[in-house]
């Protein structure tokens, strides 16, 4: 007996060290997949009145609505443009999508080349009016202060549009033309579904069968404090992008009544039961295709235990799934989410409804679709006295993965760490919707990318109060675009 106790102790001992082993093996065989031999470029002067424009553009509630919209404001917008870029308006070939989604041509010098396009979309959301009062500037006053621009749109995104201009302007006042064709586009709808906006544009260019090296379009950003375990900052690259989707979910019962004689179950109730399930049974985690990317790029960086943790999935993978679900941040990159957001029942409190209704929205990860959600839900509920329909007026499948050896992403990775030098470039998953997913038909490769470096805590802003963007990273995402359309004429 002791003999065999012997022989399971050294048998495990070996299984220790075997694994121990082959665990450093893979950390110091995990190498970097960051670019070697690029140099920061120095930043060029951005004109002082950049800011300025910025600010007028700002204080334009360009607010949309799947209904109606203040059609002076959207037109006031485009007469910013055409005044304060008169370069731009004047040499480059202009068409209109829609009244107020815009496309820009800059002819290169060899039409061989596929052109490259640079999106962004001018329409922003509405200042919620219970919030109004938690602004520290008015919401559309285009404020500078503290070495910064307040307002609705300052990130989301009229940063991007702005900020393309400017290059653009800049690049053509130095007498500048580009190898490669550059094409831009702005949308007018994009918070609302970018049907009259992106959605027709990329339509428009199907027509004309204008195909695109690489299309970049809002997206991830710059983050401090991305990932423990990674002291530098995280520059993500979208390579994909979440699929959408709202379900209704209805409780229907036969009989309602007087609420001084309540059955064992209401529709109220039995709405609440359904939403509890589907709370209580996420969707499962996957650690694959774009995010699976983002570990392997951003894992090599960092401190040897992370990265002896990111280098050894194949044993530590129970352990981050663990970890990272407890942040919805990062479980959001690793999931389809559930998030019932609206709800509805009943006409009087002393009335029983018989029906009661929620809305429940699901962000769909890549290897998922709108019908596997739907099904999962319904598996989920089992209940056959909930009723779950979909929305098929707005629901759109996760967009396929982009290349990370492509062309396009090399241009990207290369532009990113001339600006922003002590970042960590990696490729990633959109967790929100863009309206590049309308433009896969067009384009070799998609990629969604913000040239701005923030903290997490600046991420509450987008959509949120108080968002606001410091010039200094202004002028740095006018380099940016800059220096990426001079690296795509290579």
């Amino acid at each position: 007996m002791r003999k065999l106790r012997r022989l399971i102790f050294r048998l495990l001992l070996l299984a220790i060290i075997l694994i121990v082993g082959i665990m450093l093996i893979k950390t110091f065989s995990f190498s970097s997949k960051q670019l070697t031999g690029v140099e920061a470029v120095s930043q060029k002067k951005v004109s002082e009145n950049a800011i300025q424009r910025f600010s007028q553009a700002i204080q334009l509630p360009t607010v949309s609505s799947p209904t109606e919209i203040d059609t002076s404001i959207f037109s006031q917008f485009d007469t910013l443009i055409q005044n304060n870029f008169p370069k731009t308006h004047q040499e480059l070939e202009r068409t209109v999508i829609n009244q107020f989604s815009f496309i820009y041509k800059w002819a290169g010098k060899n039409p061989k080349l596929e052109p490259i396009l640079l999106m962004g979309h001018y329409d922003v959301v509405p200042v919620e009016e219970a919030s109004a009062d938690q602004w520290t500037v008015k919401p559309f006053g285009g404020e500078l202060k503290d070495e910064k621009l307040w307002g609705r749109g300052t990130i989301d995104d009229k940063l991007n549009v702005m900020g393309i201009l400017e290059s653009v302007e800049m690049l053509l006042s130095q007498g500048y033309q580009p190898t490669r064709t550059v094409y831009l586009s702005f949308g007018h709808d994009e918070e609302v579904s970018g049907k009259y906006g992106g959605q027709s544009i990329a339509k428009y260019f199907e027509e004309k069968k204008i195909q695109f090296e690489y299309v970049l379009d809002e997206g991830q950003m710059v983050v401090n404090d991305a990932l423990n375990g990674l002291e530098q900052p995280l520059a993500m690259i979208g390579i994909a992008e979440k699929g959408y989707t709202t379900l209704t979910l209805t409780a229907k019962l036969q009989n309602g009544g007087h609420s001084s004689m309540p059955p064992a179950e209401t529709a109220v109730g039995v709405l609440s039961k359904a939403i509890y399930r589907l709370q209580e049974n996420p969707f499962p985690i996957k650690i694959e295709g774009a995010t699976g990317q983002l570990f392997e790029y951003a894992g090599a960086e960092m401190s040897f235990f992370y990265k002896m943790l990111f280098a050894n999935l194949w044993i530590t993978e129970g352990l981050l799934v663990s970890q990272l679900s407890k942040d919805p941040a990062a479980s959001a990159l690793l999931r389809t989410t559930t998030a019932p957001t609206m709800l509805r029942g009943g006409i009087k409190d002393n009335v029983l409804p018989t029906t009661a209704s929620a809305k429940v929205n699901f962000r769909i990860i890549p290897g998922e679709t709108v019908a596997s959600v739907a099904d999962h839900v319904r598996s989920i509920v089992d209940d056959e006295r909930i009723i779950v329909q979909a929305n098929t007026e707005f629901s759109s499948e996760p967009a396929p993965l982009s290349s990370t050896s492509s062309f396009g992403f090399r241009i990207l990775q290369r532009s990113i760490q001339e600006i922003f030098p002590d970042a960590v470039i990696s490729p990633s998953l959109v967790i929100a919707a863009t309206d590049s997913r309308y433009f896969q038909n067009v384009a070799k490769d998609v990629y969604r990318f913000q040239p701005i470096q923030l903290s997490r805590s600046d991420l509450k802003g987008i959509h949120g109060i108080n968002e606001n963007i410091g010039i200094e990273h202004y002028h740095r995402a006018i380099n940016f675009y800059r220096q990426l359309i001079l690296n795509s004429s290579k």
